[in-house]
C-alpha cells in the first residue's frame, strides 16, 4: 500500500508531469505494475479517489495533467470509472472544478478510446446517466451540459447524454401510460399527459406511437388459442382506438404503427392471423388511412412474415385501389 501510495503522490508531482511521461511512461508503470501485483489495483484506486477529492490543492496546469493522466488510465483498464464519483463531491462541482477536470479527462479518455467505448464503462458502474451532476442542480439540464461541452470540443459527449436523456424520458413515459391505462384514466387526460411529454422531452410522435402500442399490447393477458386471440385483439385495441388516432396524424406515425403491428403479430404467433382483422379495424377507426396501407403493401413492410401477412392484406389492398380510383373519376367528372 505504501508503494502505491508513493507512485501515485509521484506520478502527480509536476517534476514528472511532462507531457512525454504523462503519455508514454506513467499509465505503462502503474499498468505493468497492477498486472504483476493485482492486490494493488483496489488500493491505486482508492488513491485516485482521494487526489480526485482534493482537486483544489492543485495548480489549474496540473489538474489538466492529472485528468489526461486519469483518462488514459482509464481507457486501459487500469482505473475503473467508479473513480469518477469522487467528482461528485458537492465543493467541487460547486465551485466548477468537477466539470472543467471532466473535460480534460474525457478527452483523454475519448482520445484513446471513442465514445461507445467510453458509454460502456459508465454504464458498467450506473454512472451513465449522472453526468449532469457535474454542475449544480440549477444547471442539470441537457441544454446547459450540452452547451458547456459541445464548446469545450465534446460534441459527441453531449450526444451520447442528450441520447441518455432522451431514452429515460421514453421509458418513464411508457411507464406512465402503463400505470394509467391499468387505472382506467380518461383518454383525454392520457392524451394530454403524453403531449406534454412529447413538448417537454422532445419526442417525435412517431416514437410516441410504437410507446402506446406497446403499453396497449402489454395491458392484457392474452389467450393462448389461436382462434380466440384475434377476437380478444379486436375488441380490445377498438377500445383504445381513439388514444392511437391522437397520434396518427402523420403518414410516417401511422406507417410506424403498422410496422409494429407486423413486428408485433411475427413474434406473437397467435397473432399471425390477426393482422389483417387489426388493419382493417384500424382503417375503420381512422387511426390508420389508404395511403400508408398502401405504401407498406408495395415496399415499406419488414421481411418478417411478409408473405403471409402480404397474402392477408391482398384483397383488402385490392379493395382500397378501387375505391381510389372510383374517387378520382368521380373528381374528373366533376370537373
Amino acid at each position: 500500500m505504501l508503494l502505491v501510495q508513493n507512485l501515485t503522490i509521484a506520478a502527480m508531482q509536476k517534476h514528472f508531469l511532462t507531457s512525454w511521461w504523462l503519455v508514454e511512461c506513467w499509465p505503462q508503470v502503474f499498468n505493468k505494475l497492477i498486472r504483476r501485483y493485482k492486490y494493488l489495483e483496489k488500493g491505486f484506486e482508492d488513491e485516485v479517489k482521494k487526489l480526485l477529492l482534493f482537486l483544489k490543492g492543485f495548480s489549474e496546469s496540473e489538474r489538466n495533467k492529472l485528468a489526461m493522466l486519469t483518462g488514459i488510465l482509464l481507457a486501459n483498464g487500469t482505473l475503473n470509472a467508479s473513480i469518477l464519483n469522487s467528482l461528485y463531491n458537492e465543493n467541487l462541482v460547486k465551485e466548477g472544478v468537477s466539470a472543467a477536470f471532466a473535460v480534460k479527462l474525457f478527452k483523454s479518455w475519448i482520445n484513446e478510446k471513442d465514445i461507445n467505448a467510453v458509454a460502456v464503462s459508465l454504464r458498467k458502474v450506473n454512472m451513465d446517466n449522472r453526468l449532469m451532476e457535474l454542475f449544480p442542480a440549477n444547471k442539470q439540464s441537457v441544454e446547459h451540459f450540452s452547451k458547456y461541452f459541445t464548446e469545450a470540443g465534446l460534441k459527441e459527449l453531449s450526444e451520447y447524454v442528450r441520447n441518455q436523456q432522451s431514452i429515460g424520458a421514453r421509458k418513464e413515459l411508457q411507464k406512465e401510460l402503463q400505470e394509467q391505462m391499468s387505472r382506467g384514466d380518461p383518454f383525454k387526460d392520457i392524451i394530454l399527459y403524453v403531449k406534454e411529454e412529447m413538448k417537454k422531452n422532445n419526442i417525435s410522435e412517431q416514437t410516441v406511437v410504437a410507446i402506446i402500442w406497446s403499453s396497449v399490447m402489454s395491458t392484457v393477458e392474452w389467450n393462448k388459442k389461436e382462434e380466440l386471440v384475434a377476437e380478444q385483439a379486436i375488441k380490445h385495441l377498438k377500445q383504445y382506438s381513439p388514444l392511437l388516432a391522437a397520434f396518427t396524424t402523420q403518414g410516417q406515425s401511422e406507417l410506424t404503427l403498422l410496422l409494429k403491428i407486423q413486428e408485433y403479430c411475427y413474434d406473437n404467433i397467435h397473432f399471425m392471423k390477426a393482422f389483417q382483422k387489426i388493419v382493417v379495424l384500424f382503417y375503420k377507426a381512422e387511426v390508420l388511412s389508404e395511403e400508408p396501407i398502401l405504401k407498406w403493401y408495395k415496399d415499406a413492410h419488414l421481411a418478417k412474415g411478409k408473405s403471409v401477412f402480404l397474402e392477408q392484406m391482398k384483397k383488402f389492398v385490392e379493395w382500397l385501389k378501387n375505391a381510389e380510383e372510383e374517387s378520382e373519376s368521380e373528381a374528373e367528372e366533376g370537373d
